[in-house]
């Protein structure tokens, strides 16, 4: 599976995984701070099961593809892109901002309760000077429960899709209904920011989407341009990253993917599959070049007792 891979990844395992782990974390060895922090801050397990269905979900590499589906679905909603386009610098700096969302992601997945408690209120303070109008005159507040709502809907939809086609098979660990299981869990990072009235199951999920189909607009094009390819890349991360988005089109929920452009989880043509299965095989060789857990579950591991010292710690 490795031969996959751009021949600068095979052949320098250990560079790729230096380089990868610095535009996912901002640190070459994949643990900044906020990281080791999950090693170090609190005891005991955290607001999710240790090795429970929230850990295997966002411990599976198809969250980089999620990642893109879900930033997609958020500039679908016009006040919540409004909020990322007045602040944030994500067009200076895409990779900062992919590294400040993993952050909360991965800290409120693998860190303690303290932690958890301690980086949600971190960012319900960034929420709070996230505010201003739009240019034809509306009102936007990161704090607003119902864009708090939408993110999430977002962001657990597009979790949930990449698992299912790109991940590995929960079902003979967790059961059938595990998607169930993940919508549940993961709404309490949600509640934790003041969103309200989130879905129970995935069934659930799809008619949140659905219901917020009058509010969303077309994702401004040159969004798309910039997400299906960010500055910064060098070659071999461009076809990579090229990979991941495509997928990313093919898993968009049918109310979002018009409005970007895209075909969306309805099209599952033969081309369709087969960019799927490609992706699979992309991931599969990432997996064998960053190894069985990223440093984040690594540093949880240890903080447990049930892990070795992280190498960073050494």
């Amino acid at each position: 599976m490795l031969l996959l891979l751009p021949p600068s990844l095979t052949g320098l395992p250990e560079r790729a995984r230096r380089g990868f782990r610095t535009r996912v974390s901002g640190d070459p060895t994949g643990a900044p701070p906020w990281v080791r922090d999950i090693a170090l801050v609190g005891e005991g397990p955290g607001w999710f099961e240790p090795d429970g269905v929230v850990w295997r979900v966002h411990g599976d590499l198809s969250t980089l593809v999620g990642g893109v589906v879900a930033l997609l679905g958020q500039g679908a909603h016009p006040l919540a892109l409004a909020g990322v386009q007045g602040h944030s610098t994500y067009r200076q700096d895409p990779w900062a901002r992919l590294a400040g969302t993993a952050r909360w992601l991965t800290v409120c997945t693998f860190g303690s309760e303290r932690l958890a408690e301690r980086e949600s209120a971190r960012v319900r303070g960034m929420h709070r000077r996230v505010r201003g109008t739009t240019a034809d005159g509306r009102a936007y507040s990161a704090g607003d429960p119902q864009l708090l709502r939408w993110v999430h809907l977002v962001f657990t939809d597009a979790f949930l899709a990449a698992q299912r086609e790109l991940g590995a098979d929960l079902a003979p660990r967790f059961g059938r209904r595990w998607a169930d299981e993940y919508v549940r869990e993961w709404a309490r990072t949600a509640r934790a920011l003041g969103a309200q009235d989130l879905p129970g199951s995935e069934a659930e999920l799809g008619e949140a989407l659905t219901a917020f189909a009058p509010q969303l607009e077309p994702v401004p094009a040159d969004l798309l341009r910039f997400l299906a390819a960010p500055p910064g890349l060098g070659r071999a991360e461009r076809r990579v990253y090229g990979a991941l988005a495509g997928a990313g089109e093919l898993l968009l929920p049918p109310v979002v993917a018009p409005l970007a452009r895209v075909p969306g989880r309805g099209a599952r043509g033969a081309a369709q599959r087969a960019r799927l299965a490609r992706t699979r095989a992309l991931l599969r060789a990432l997996r064998a070049v960053l190894g069985p857990y990223s440093p984040s579950e690594e540093a949880a591991r240890h903080r447990l007792g049930t892990g070795p010292r992280p190498a960073w710690a050494s």
